[in-house]
C-alpha cells in the first residue's frame, strides 16, 4: 500500500500510530488485531521487534556497525540470533560480499539496501516504509522498489509506504492518499492522471 501525500500532509505521522510510536489524540488503533493502547509500553515494543520491520528514507543504520551487524542486530532485538539468516538477508538484497563494509564504505543505494535487509530478516508481518526512497536517483529509487515489493510479495508481507514520489505507485497494489492528516480510500495514481 503506498500512502501518497505532499511533504506535511501527515504521512509520517501515520506511520508513527502504526507502529505505537506516536499515540492518538482521540479513537485507537489496531494492528493484527490488537488495541496498541491496550498492548502497554512493553506490549507495543514487543510488537515492533517480533511483528514490524522498518525503513527510512535516512537508512538509519548504526554507523560503527557493519552491513552484516546492522542486520544482525535486527535478529537479536526479535530474540532469534540466527547468524545465517542475516547473510541471506543480505544475499536477498545483491549484497553479498559487502557483508562486513560500514554504512559510509556503502553508496545511498546499497545503505538503503541494508536497511531493507535489516527489515525482512525477521519476516516481519508488516513493513513499514517512510519515504524509502527519498534519499535515492530515479534508478537507483526504482531498483530499491522493486526489490523492496519483491521481497515482501514473496515472505507475504504487508508493506505500507509513505511517499510524495508518484514513481512509487507502480510498485503498489493499493493508493491511499492523505491530506492535511485525512487518510482518503483509494486514488489513482497521480502519474496516470491527466
Amino acid at each position: 500500500v503506498a500512502l501518497y501525500g505532499k511533504s506535511g500532509s501527515g504521512k509520517t505521522t501515520f506511520l508513527n500510530l502504526l507502529a505505537g510510536l506516536d499515540r492518538p489524540t482521540k479513537g485507537r488503533v489496531e494492528v493484527e488485531g490488537h488495541d496498541l493502547e491496550t498492548l502497554g509500553e512493553e506490549g507495543r515494543t514487543r510488537l515492533r521487534r517480533e511483528r514490524l520491520g522498518f525503513i527510512f528514507q535516512f537508512f538509519n543504520l548504526l554507523p560503527t556497525l557493519t552491513a552484516f551487524e546492522n542486520v544482525f542486530l535486527s535478529l537479536e532485538l526479535s530474540g532469534n540470533p540466527d547468524p545465517e539468516a542475516a547473510h541471506t538477508a543480505l544475499q536477498a538484497v545483491g549484497l553479498e560480499g559487502k557483508e562486513g563494509r560500514f554504512p559510509h564504505e556503502l553508496s545511498g543505494g546499497e545503505q538503503q539496501r541494508v536497511a531493507i535487509a535489516r527489515a525482512i530478516v525477521k519476516q516481519p508481518s508488516i513493513i513499514l516504509a517512510d519515504e524509502p526512497t527519498g534519499n535515492l536517483d530515479t534508478r537507483t529509487g526504482d531498483q530499491v522498489l522493486d526489490l523492496l515489493s519483491s521481497q515482501c510479495r514473496k515472505f507475504g508481507t504487508t508493506l505500507m509506504m509513505a511517499t510524495h514520489s508518484p514513481l512509487t505507485c507502480r510498485f503498489t497494489d493499493r493508493i491511499l492518499g492523505i491530506v492535511d492528516g485525512i487518510v482518503i480510500e483509494d486514488q489513482s495514481c497521480p502519474e496516470t492522471q491527466p
